[in-house]
């Protein structure tokens, strides 16, 4: 028996950092968008590159056998190369693989993922078996035997099992958290309804929970500065429309901006935690995952466990490699109290 259960997708990554990459910026009446940039035709000189394992259900499941938990993982690869990277990976790892599918048909997950001078990212990313899990191939009875299931992001066809897996979580007494994905967010708001009701615990980044709500938020005007408010009325907004149920806590991060989160008496920010910037992947996965390890040490502490969130997340985009960076939670508790002034803000519902 686990204490979690993880399912999501499992890659071969590598990470190539660039400093003649440009970043160009589009800007809309009502929308910005920036792109990574090399001049088309040249030949570009890169600065330093590195291979590791990476997808949600790796990183996660990475994540929480490092802070303490027996841990089991769900994800699919191929027989080739790549595979044999990341189970020569997890046999460092306290993790159980004997829920792993492995499809001699099929190839492993593979990304590339440009850099830039500022740490954030730009992922080449080729599906393989990430997107093919089928409802018959899944270990049922070890999700039923864990205390959570952690779903990371499904790609393609592998979304088609959300609906299985989390009523039989329901059923089972299993407590959810799902970190959603596009291909979900994609097939429409009744569609996530059916999953976001379910869920115990919910994350998505701003972008995704605008997506699956249609909110979007708006800018500042002279006659109102949105700014200024702690949550943003529309950020409010969002919250009220993913939380499907009263035991609910939802989460929407911000990247470098910080993370929200609403229990449905208070609104929460967490600022980041200060640190370098080499590589922003993984960081959501540190985050959401930390999240859910600290609510559980920490008598569900939202403040304290968003704060142990950041921590983690800042030391995984301080290194190349999606789990490099992951800290104990001895580690994580050692930095926060090292740091008596990092503090959420609460605002009262």
């Amino acid at each position: 028996m686990s204490d979690v259960i993880t399912i999501g997708s499992a890659t071969m990554d590598v990470f190539v950092e660039c400093d003649d990459a440009s970043i160009v910026s589009v800007r809309q009446k009502n929308k910005k968008r920036e792109f990574m940039s090399y001049e088309y035709g040249a030949k570009v000189e890169i600065n330093d590159f590195a291979s590791n394992v990476g997808g949600g259900g790796v990183n996660t499941a990475t994540n929480f056998a490092n802070l303490g938990f027996s841990t089991s993982a769900i994800f699919k690869v191929g027989d080739d190369i790549y595979s044999q990277g990341l189970f020569n990976f997890f046999k460092t790892k306290n993790v159980d693989l004997s829920s792993v599918i492995q499809d001699k048909k099929d190839t492993t997950g593979f990304s590339i993922i440009l850099t830039s001078f500022e740490g954030d990212r730009t992922v080449l990313a080729h599906r393989g078996a990430n997107g093919h899990i089928k409802k018959s191939e899944i270990n049922f009875d070890a999700i039923k035997e864990a205390k959570l299931l952690y779903i990371a992001p499904l790609n393609g066809d592998s979304n088609k099992v959300l609906d299985d897996i989390v009523k039989f979580a329901e059923e089972n007494g299993v407590y959810v958290c799902f970190n959603a994905g596009s291909t979900g967010i994609k097939k429409g708001f009744n569609y996530l309804k059916k999953i976001l009701r379910y869920s115990h615990i919910v994350v998505m980044n701003k972008d995704e929970a605008s997506m699956a709500t249609g909110i979007q938020l708006r800018p500042d005007t002279k006659d109102e500065k949105f700014s200024h408010h702690l949550i943003h009325p529309d950020l409010k907004t969002m919250f009220n429309t993913l939380r499907q149920n009263d035991y609910q806590i939802i989460v929407i991060t911000d990247g470098g901006n910080g993370a929200y989160a609403f229990d449905g008496n208070n609104y929460y920010f967490c600022p980041t935690f200060d640190g370098p910037v080499r590589s922003t992947l993984g960081a959501g996965d540190a985050f959401a995952s930390t999240f859910c390890a600290a609510l559980a040490k920490c008598d569900r502490d939202i403040e304290k466990s968003l704060l142990m969130a950041s921590i983690n997340s800042t030391g995984v985009v301080s290194k190349f490699g999606a789990t490099e960076g992951l800290l104990t939670m001895d580690e994580i508790l050692e930095k926060l109290n090292q740091n008596p002034d990092y503090a959420c803000k609460v605002e009262c519902v």
